[in-house]
Formats: C-alpha cells, sequence, structure tokens
C-alpha cells in the first residue's frame, strides 16, 4: 500500500498490476479492492498518480450517469491507466461529454436501432452458417477461436460499418494491434493511426461518390455513409466522425473475447450446456446471466474527471480528480445479485452493467447481443457432443489484451 497525502481519512493507494489473467476467473486484486470498501483508491501500471475506483452497484451507477464526472477532460490528463497506449483518437465520442456527445451519438443512432440490428439477422446467420459448414465439413479438431469467433464478428461489424471485404483482415490486424499492449506501445500507435488514415480516406471516399446535394447517409445506412453523410451536412467534423468509426469499429470485434469467455464456461461446465439444449426457451436469459459473469475486460476501463466536489459512498471526490467504475465489481455486488459468483441461467431480473451505464452505456449492445446469441447457438445445435480437443491447463488467454479472451479453443466432437 501507498500512503498518500496527509488526509487520514482517505483509503491508501493499491497498486494495481497488469496480470495476464487465464479462464474466467475473476481478477483476485478486484476481489480485494471490493473487500476493502465500496469505494478505494487503485495505481495502474500506466499514467501518472492514482485515482479512485468505485465498486458498489448503485454508486457505479450513479458516477456513470452523473454530469459532475466528465470524461472530455481525461484527454487533458495523463490518468493513471492499464495500457501503456492512449487509444481514443481526437474528436472520440467516448471522451466527449454531453452535448457534444449527444451529438456524435445521434450521426450513426440510425445504424443500431432495433430494426436496425435486425435487418443484419439474416445475413449474420448466413455467415455463420457458412462458416460452420466449412468447420464441420472439415471435421475435428478446430480452433473455434480461428474459425468463427474471429472471422464471424469480424465480418458482421465491417458489414455494419461498411469496410468492403477485401480491406478486412487488415482492419482486424489493426484492431488486435490497438486492443493489445504485448507488442509495445510503438507498434500499438502506428495501428491507431493507420486505422484512422484508413477510416478518413473511407469517409472521403463515399461522400465523393454520393450525388451532387445529397448525403451519403439515411436510415438504416452503413455507419461510414451515415458519417460522411453527418459531414457533408457540416453536424460533425472528418476527425470527429473518424473517432466515432475508430471506437466502433473496435468495440465491434470485442464479441470474440467475450463470447470465447462463454463457449469456455459451456464447453468445461457441460451440465449448463446440456441445460440450454433441453431448454431452448432458457437461452435469451443465460445469454443475459453469463454477460453478466464473464470478464469483459482487464482490470477497469476508461476513466472520468470530477468537474466539481462530489460525495461518492462516504468519501469526497475533489474537483480535478480522476475515478474509475468497475462494471466487473457491480456485476458481483450481493446486494444486487444474489450469490453473485454463481452462474445462474435462470437469474432474473438481471440488470447489469456489462455494456456500461448512463450516456456512454454501449451504442452496439443489441449488436453484440444478437452476435452472442447465434455463436452461442451455434456452438449448442450445430457441434454433436462439443468437447476441449487438449487439457483445459493447455489453453492460453491473449497475453497483454485490454479485453480478456482465449488465444484459441480447440475443441472436437463425435
Amino acid at each position: 500500500m501507498l500512503k498518500d497525502g496527509p488526509d487520514a481519512s482517505r483509503p491508501p493507494v493499491t497498486h494495481w498490476p497488469a496480470l495476464d489473467l487465464a479462464g474466467v476467473d475473476f481478477d483476485p486484486v478486484l476481489t480485494e479492492l471490493m473487500r476493502a470498501g465500496p469505494i478505494t483508491r487503485i495505481k495502474l501500471p500506466n499514467g501518472s498518480g492514482w485515482a479512485w475506483l468505485v465498486c458498489r452497484y448503485d454508486d457505479v451507477r450513479m458516477v456513470a450517469n452523473d454530469p459532475r464526472f466528465s470524461r472530455k477532460l481525461v484527454m487533458e490528463h495523463d490518468v493513471t491507466r492499464l495500457a501503456p497506449h492512449f487509444i481514443p483518437a481526437p474528436g472520440a465520442v467516448g471522451f466527449e461529454d454531453p452535448p457534444d456527445h449527444t451529438r456524435l451519438r445521434r450521426t450513426v443512432a440510425a445504424a443500431f436501432t432495433t430494426s436496425g440490428v435486425e435487418r443484419l439477422r439474416a445475413k449474420a446467420q448466413r455467415t455463420l452458417d457458412g462458416l460452420v459448414d466449412a468447420v464441420l465439413r472439415d471435421g475435428p479438431p478446430a480452433d473455434l477461436t480461428r474459425r468463427l469467433l474471429a472471422p464471424f464478428p469480424l465480418a458482421v461489424v465491417c458489414d455494419l460499418m461498411g469496410i468492403p471485404e477485401e480491406d478486412r483482415p487488415e482492419v482486424h490486424e489493426w484492431t488486435a494491434m490497438i486492443l493489445s499492449s504485448a507488442h509495445g506501445v510503438e507498434r500499438s500507435e502506428q495501428a491507431k493511426t493507420r486505422m484512422c488514415d484508413y477510416l478518413g480516406e473511407r469517409l472521403r471516399a463515399v461522400r465523393g461518390a454520393a450525388p451532387a446535394g445529397a448525403g451519403a447517409g439515411g436510415e438504416g445506412g452503413d455507419v461510414i455513409g451515415l458519417l460522411a453523410g453527418a459531414v457533408e451536412a457540416g453536424e460533425v467534423t472528418e476527425e470527429e466522425a473518424v473517432g466515432v468509426a475508430l471506437l466502433l469499429q473496435i468495440g465491434g470485434e470485442a464479441v470474440t473475447n467475450n463470447v470465447g469467455n462463454m463457449m469456455f464456461i459451456l464447453l468445461t461446465r457441460p451440465e449448463l450446456m446440456e441445460k440450454l439444449r433441453a431448454a431452448p426457451d432458457l437461452r435469451p436469459t443465460a445469454l443475459n446471466e453469463l454477460l453478466r459473469y464473464i470478464p469483459h475486460r482487464n482490470s477497469v476501463g476508461l476513466s472520468r474527471i470530477a468537474l466539481e466536489d462530489v460525495e461518492v459512498a462516504g468519501q469526497v471526490i475533489r474537483a480535478g480528480e480522476a475515478v474509475y467504475v468497475s462494471y466487473l465489481a457491480a456485476n458481483r455486488d450481493p446486494e444486487v445479485f444474489p450469490d453473485p459468483d454463481e452462474i445462474r441461467l435462470d437469474r432474473t431480473p438481471n440488470a447489469h452493467v456489462s455494456f456500461g451505464y448512463g450516456p456512454h452505456f454501449c451504442p452496439g449492445n443489441m449488436l453484440a447481443r444478437l452476435e452472442s446469441e447465434l455463436l452461442v447457438n451455434a456452438l449448442l445445435d450445430r457441434f454433436p457432443d462439443p468437447r476441449f480437443a487438449v487439457p483445459v491447463e493447455e489453453l492460453c488467454w491473449r497475453p497483454g489484451a485490454l479485453i480478456r479472451g482465449p488465444e484459441a479453443l480447440p475443441v472436437t466432437w463425435s
């Protein structure tokens, strides 16, 4: 523990190292921080100083929804953080506050409505069926990460974004570099720059192809088309549009790791798999529970800066101080989720915060749910008696990843 400053009423600062955790085990450091109290102070491996950490469900939702905490100011502070590199591009929607945040999200809202996402279902199902058909045709064993979990979300999010098929492998490689610190800061920053340059070129190409006087977007259009139309109409700058597109593209591929964790659970707990096979009507509730339970990321996500003094859980967060909320901790709050460390496939109610809360609630949550549903159904319905092709202890999880997930899921079947 580090002692910080003369105010003895403040909790000590706890070092939170970057742990390369395997499986779906809950972070042991976060467990200790939750035991220490609803609000503590942490120092992460990179950045400067310390930050507050809020763990209790009600407090997490309050901070995430309170305009007295700013995302935009984080761009001006070297806040302690997990990643050695700083991911957002200038103008990124995740680092704006209302009303600019609201303005930026509005530009792509049409692509993320319930009807907009459902329009993708049939094509997404055909894409996944083709991938599964190829796996079954080749026969066991197969790495489900390489054959399904990586290519399927990439295809779906690129369809939604408007990324041509020939560009997708390179876009995927850039995303992997951005979301990992294993290759070093320079390569991660280089990948971000190349991705931003590419997205800027796509926006200009779409704008150039639009008829004179016409917007490039429209109801149900792809994201790059919608953003190009918004730039053309003067609603956003090109820099802002690139920032929005970058975060949406990166977020769209998080499904690979998250569903990898879900499949790991089902393959290591066959009684859960059999229950879902026997009761398909239980699957929507079960998927929601798996979303609550899985470790969506390592450590914590994005911080906020207090604009004024705010009391949270009996502690005063002073103006200018950084604060993190832990959605992982909130999802294990026993006051909200009885027996939080157990997987209850029929858990209701289940108002988890895996997609965030408040203004920065993940805009792609319905798309992620759709992809997760289709992938889990494929494992349950298309593969007879699936099981790991290697001992579980030989499985590896991605080193240095901001979003935890298995490097490979080698599976065999009967």
